[in-house]
């Protein structure tokens, strides 16, 4: 019998659990899947470095404490939840706003809804004990300790289907926002279900109202995508400069199906993003880009794992990561091709910039080819600013802040010219240069 050593903190999750579980959503069978998941969190303990994918985010180094999960808003927290989407606000999109992991409809958009899209809140299914939704809300990876122990502890999420055949034309965005009123944690999933032939975007923001520091977010998505749909997706961390954020998605594409992704982060103390997605229908098509852009003593890792597993797929990547002062970056990025996925077309690059002697990258590109018909490749690289750049632009009258930030935007502009939409595009651009201006 494999036995783990608890930690403190590991000891205070059980405790946490222990207190949490009555008030949890869902009885029956959802009881047991989250009984279960928490005795496999239980089972493989914390992550820390001497387990691979671990390495450079150690949280039994990292995870001093565990809060108390989060209340349920009062008037005071969604007014400040409310202020802070006000704040943030992206236009044209539909809003769907978690406030302390839960559902908050009165700061949601969900009048006319469009013809084939369904939005409900995850308490609401689970409640109503909908085995077959529920059952696949939580089918996720149980080897990930913390993709299990999301689990065992969410509270609410939305979960969103899209019938056959539809097209949003409006994004839909959902806005994970703390409002400050205590440190807490949060523990959210979400399921968004494509049918064949559909097409959505997908906006992800982690937010911080007037006065949250220290809390905790961990949030889970499970996304299926059917055959010949499409799902453009967009993902902002700008959490504040104290939170912790551990979220996780697991895509699954069916036959000529597309996702597109950008992710930026630039807020959070620490935060992982760990992303799995599988080329389950030939023909599927995957573009996986994103952005660090840290300072401070921030810890931001982005971890990947793109899974080739029938033929005729491709996939492309593209990270870029901005450290200053004494932060640290991490990319881990895992491309497998399975026997059967002859004619696969992969690449992932990877390249940092490093603004001070103290910043710290690491950058972990993989490749696992287990088919002999096939195109893959892979790169990474590090460095600092341009001097022979700077000297040019600083001779001719420009600052040298102004300089950087000129030479920084061209160095991540390539990842954020992937996102599909000019609308979005235009946000995360203005994402990147409220980071810029704070640092000048």
């Amino acid at each position: 019998m494999n036995v783990v050593a608890k930690t403190e903190t590991g000891r205070a999750l059980g405790d946490a659990f222990a207190v949490a579980r009555d008030r949890l959503p869902g009885k029956g069978k959802i009881a047991d899947q989250r009984r279960e998941a928490f005795e496999a969190y239980e089972r493989l303990g914390l992550p820390h470095r001497r387990i691979e994918d671990w390495k450079y985010t150690d949280l039994r180094a990292l995870m001093r404490e565990v809060l108390p999960l989060a209340p349920a808003p009062d008037a005071a927290a969604l007014g400040r939840a409310a202020a802070a989407v006000k704040l943030r606000a992206i236009d044209g999109v539909r809003r769907l706003v978690l406030v302390d992991g839960a559902f908050a409809p009165d700061l949601s958009d969900l009048g006319n809804l469009d013809k084939g899209l369904s939005i409900r809140p995850l308490r609401e299914v689970l409640d109503a004990g909908e085995d077959a939704l529920s059952a696949q809300a939580f089918a996720s990876d149980t080897s990930n300790p913390m993709i299990a122990l999301n689990g065992a502890m969410a509270t609410d999420g939305v979960v969103i289907d899209i019938a056959n055949g539809t097209v949003l034309a409006q994004p839909l965005h959902i806005v994970h926002v703390a409002s400050g009123a205590t440190p807490a944690a949060m523990f959210t999933r979400s399921l968004l279900r494509l049918g064949r032939d559909t097409g959505v975007t997908l906006v992800e923001s982690y937010l911080a109202g007037e006065g949250a520091k220290a809390y905790q977010t961990h949030d889970g998505l499970i996304v299926a995508i059917g055959d010949n749909a499409r799902l453009d997706h967009v993902r902002l961390v700008e959490d504040s400069v104290d939170a912790f954020n551990i979220s996780s998605a697991t895509v699954t594409l069916g036959a000529h199906a597309h996702f597109n992704t950008f992710g930026l982060t630039s807020g959070g103390h620490v935060s992982r993003y760990q992303l799995t997605v599988t080329c389950a229908g030939e023909g599927s098509n995957v573009e996986t880009n994103g952005v660090n852009l840290i300072n401070g003593k921030q810890h931001a890792d982005t971890t990947l794992f793109v899974d080739h597993a029938v033929p005729h797929c491709a996939s492309r990547e593209i990270f870029r990561a901005v450290v200053d002062d004494r932060a640290h970056s991490v990319f881990q990025g895992r491309i497998i091709v399975r026997p059967d996925a002859q004619k696969t077309d992969a690449k992932m690059m990877t390249r940092a910039l490093l603004l001070s002697d103290d910043a710290e990258a690491d950058n972990k590109p993989e490749l696992e080819i287990f088919a002999d018909d096939v195109t893959c490749g892979h790169g990474a690289t590090t460095g600092a600013l341009d001097e022979s750049l700077l000297f040019y632009m600083r001779a001719r009258g420009l600052p040298e802040k102004e300089a950087q930030a000129l030479l920084i935007q061209a160095f991540v502009g390539e990842a954020i010219e992937t996102i599909a939409s000019d609308a979005l595009r235009e946000v995360a651009i203005a994402t990147a240069q409220r980071w810029l201006q704070a640092r000048a």
